[in-house]
């Protein structure tokens, strides 16, 4: 399978040819990462089998996007054929392109020891072609997911140092750089622990599209900012798959009519649509979880929180104004109003490019002009 081929295309499309990356990216088979995959479809995740479709394969793990390779405890690696998978994604291969964003966000230096998550193995292999094998732990909770990269990155000849462990928690040794490409909120004590001094931290903040790059300060914790650019990543779980805190919340909030019924202002907006003003939602509200269904020229967009609220808003047209019902005791629709508010009398949001301070508890404070967020 002439596979270099399609990694140099990839290349060409990430990075420039002068770019550290260039080769990583150019010489690392990303297919043999991904041989199977999940796609979502009209009745869940299909299964995707590489090997029955080589073109198709080297279309889809050769492109700048992201192959979800687990929903729930179940890996695609290990699905019948045929099957359709119900749940929420639990692992994946994230786009090569945000991966290496991730990477550079650490300000990288040849002699860096580094550590990195696990997932497919993937941006693993491409650390350890950007430094050496010996410089790179990663990190998973899940022993599966550890064994597969583990066996997977041995058979092309790297061997970093693989640890099961959950990444909230103690960290196998020191480091120079932290990178997870799994989100967290706050940022976990024992990463500043296992930091050394002057050391840089790159994630996201759960819930959020926002990327916080601090380095460590001689207090024990760390300064830094939101960077310009958004992303998300699945955020952290503690063992196989996440717990459905709103399944009850959902069936309730289907088709109730609520304690309070109104009309918004604005046209009907799905918040991960508009990171900024998901962001700003999730700092003030966190742990909200999103749906969206449409039906013709209806569409209806829910807010769920596992505290019991709940909010949900249909429109009939794309500039219609939507009918709004809230449940429980806090109005989400009111909140994501505020947002929208400052968003339409300010013209921008000051979360991305604001300054970050980390305690030494993981407590971060997002600051920009007279704003603040605790997170």
């Amino acid at each position: 399978m002439h596979w270099e081929k399609h990694a140099r295309r990839l290349a060409d499309e990430v990075v420039r040819p002068e770019s550290r990356w260039y080769g990583p990216l150019a010489t690392i088979p990303r297919h043999h990462f991904v041989p199977r995959w999940w796609q979502s479809g009209a009745q869940g995740w299909e299964l995707h089998d590489g090997q029955a479709d080589a073109e198709a394969w080297m279309g889809a793990a050769y492109a700048d996007r992201t192959l979800v390779t687990r929903v729930g405890s179940l890996h695609a690696d290990d699905a019948e054929s045929g099957v359709v998978a119900q749940g929420f994604p639990t692992s994946s291969s994230t786009l090569p392109g945000l991966v290496v964003a991730m990477h550079r966000h650490a300000m990288l230096t040849d002699d860096c020891r580094v550590l990195v998550t696990t997932g497919s193995g993937y941006g693993t292999a491409l650390m350890c072609r950007r430094l050496c094998p010996a410089q790179v732990t990663s990190v998973d909770v899940d022993p599966q997911l550890v064994e597969k990269a583990g066996s997977r990155l041995d058979s092309i000849g790297l061997r970093p140092r693989l640890e099961v462990a959950d990444i909230t928690g103690p960290l196998p040794g020191e480091y120079d750089r932290i990178i997870s490409t799994v989100s967290v909120r706050p940022v976990p004590a024992s990463w500043l622990e296992a930091l050394r001094p002057g050391g840089r931290l790159v994630t996201t903040i759960a819930g959020t599209g926002l990327v916080l790059t601090a380095d460590k300060t001689a207090d024990g914790g760390a300064a830094g900012r939101i960077e310009q650019s958004p992303a998300g990543f699945m955020r952290t779980r503690h063992g196989a798959d996440y717990d459905p805190p709103t399944s009850e919340v959902w069936a309730v909030s289907e088709r109730a009519e609520g304690e309070e019924i109104s009309t918004d202002r604005y046209p009907l907006l799905y918040p991960t649509d508009a990171w900024d003003v998901m962001s700003m939602l999730a700092l003030a509200v966190p742990d909200i979880e999103y749906r969206c269904q449409e039906d013709g020229d209806s569409r209806t967009v829910w807010l769920l929180h596992a505290d019991g609220s709940w909010a949900r808003a249909t429109a009939t047209s794309f500039l219609g104004s939507p009918t709004v019902h809230q449940g429980g005791p806090r109005r989400l629709w009111r909140e994501l109003e505020r947002v929208r508010n400052r968003l339409n009398r300010t013209g921008t949001l000051p979360v991305y490019g604001s300054r970050a301070m980390i305690a030494p508890d993981g407590a971060v404070t997002l600051s920009r002009g007279g704003w603040t967020a605790t997170v």
